[in-house]
């Protein structure tokens, strides 16, 4: 049998199925039991982004471009989804979801992420996203959604809350413990979901037998959070109202080139790194720091006398380089047929383990299945 990509055999008689990963000329078997979680030391990784919003740089950095140096890491697979169910816990267009969703997924692609080094797929594509998220909720607690940051900050101001907005940080919990996930790729802001997800799949463990594999959150040393460009003390986001505060992955140079030099600092113009004191500048460095694949020190070093309007200046050209790199792969994609093509192989590849989980779920909780 030639294996040109990962590929799903089948299944033993002893209720497994067999599953094979070819990288760099290797050939990996992973065994995985349907009755019980008896899976080899391989690390897996999970994330996901919404098809909310434009991508922003800070999605880049903080996110994707980690995607992409973990799925080159040896002994590891890598499962990149757009979850789409997570975006519809807010009200969206359906044509616009629709395009975003496609879009996520061929900015996946275009910022490196290979569907022959990792699995690519949409959310709503593997059933058993939902069908796990519904089986957690009834081994979840109330209290321990009402202690959720982020549905406070979400609902604040709202006067109709849909409850998926509540419930939805146990969807991400099964999005997360459907593939056996050992890291988690994500921000400091998620570490909170992180967090639920252990206590929901050891809790479980220790009701029903091991069942989970307990994952931990794989949180960048830097540039993990990259913040607002006019207003440098929070987060920059795909869904703030001031289009000054992000750059989009998309966006053309002559938009943000003003919105650089137009970046909120301070009023001292001496180039150092204080996200305390000065959290405007600092912020430039790490973005600069982060696309140059340049030290701090070595930038502050470099710019040590001069004004934030020239390493400004310099800052707009970098950017712009790699972002018109990642912009000329993304029109690479622009074959609906090819792109959904590599989604349904991912989907179909996300299934075969997302069913062996739901299965192991449902026989610990005493559904019948015939």
């Amino acid at each position: 049998m030639v294996l040109n990509q990962d590929t799903t055999i089948g299944r033993k008689p002893s209720h497994a199925i067999i599953y094979v990963k070819k990288n760099e000329n290797k050939v990996r078997i992973r065994f995985i039991s349907v009755k019980s979680r008896e899976v080899d030391t391989l690390k897996r990784f999970f994330s996901g982004v919404q098809p909310s919003g434009n991508l922003t740089i800070g999605n880049y950095l903080g996110a994707i471009k980690q995607f992409v140096e973990l799925q080159h890491e040896p002994d590891a697979e890598a499962f990149y989804c757009v979850v789409d169910m997570h975006a519809i816990t807010v009200a969206q267009d359906p044509e616009e979801l629709r395009r975003r969703t496609r879009e996520i997924a061929q900015i996946y692609l275009a910022c490196g992420v290979d569907p022959k080094q990792a699995t690519v797929f949409i959310q709503s594509h593997v059933k058993e996203h939902a069908e796990l998220g519904w089986l957690l909720q009834c081994a979840s607690y109330m209290g321990e959604l009402n202690r959720m940051t982020q549905f406070k900050d979400k609902a604040e101001g709202k006067a109709n809350v849909n409850v998926g907005l509540f419930t939805y940080p146990i969807l991400m919990a099964a999005d997360i413990l459907l593939y056996d996930t050992t890291h988690v790729p994500v921000g400091n802001d998620q570490k909170q979901h992180i967090e639920l997800t252990r206590d929901i799949a050891e809790r479980f463990n220790n009701k029903y037998g091991d069942t989970f594999v307990i994952p931990e959150p794989k949180i960048q040393e830097f540039g993990a959070r990259i913040m607002a460009l006019d207003e440098p003390t929070k987060k920059m986001s795909k869904s703030a109202e001031s289009e000054a505060s992000r750059i989009a992955i998309l966006e053309t140079p002559d938009v943000f080139k003003k919105k650089i030099m137009r970046a909120v600092t301070d009023t001292e113009n001496s180039i150092a790194f204080d996200e305390t004191n000065k959290p405007g500048i600092s912020n430039l460095l790490t973005i600069y720091s982060m696309f140059a694949d340049e030290s701090i020190e070595s930038l502050v070093e470099r710019y040590h006398g001069q004004g934030y309007g020239t390493l400004k200046k310099d800052l707009v050209e970098v950017v712009t380089e790699q972002l018109s790199k990642i912009q000329q792969r993304f029109n690479e994609y622009n074959d609906v047929a090819e792109l959904d093509k590599i989604l349904r192989a991912g989907a179909e590849k996300a299934s075969v383990i997302a069913e062996q989980t739901c299965n192991r779920v449902k026989d610990a909780m005493g559904l019948l299945r015939i």
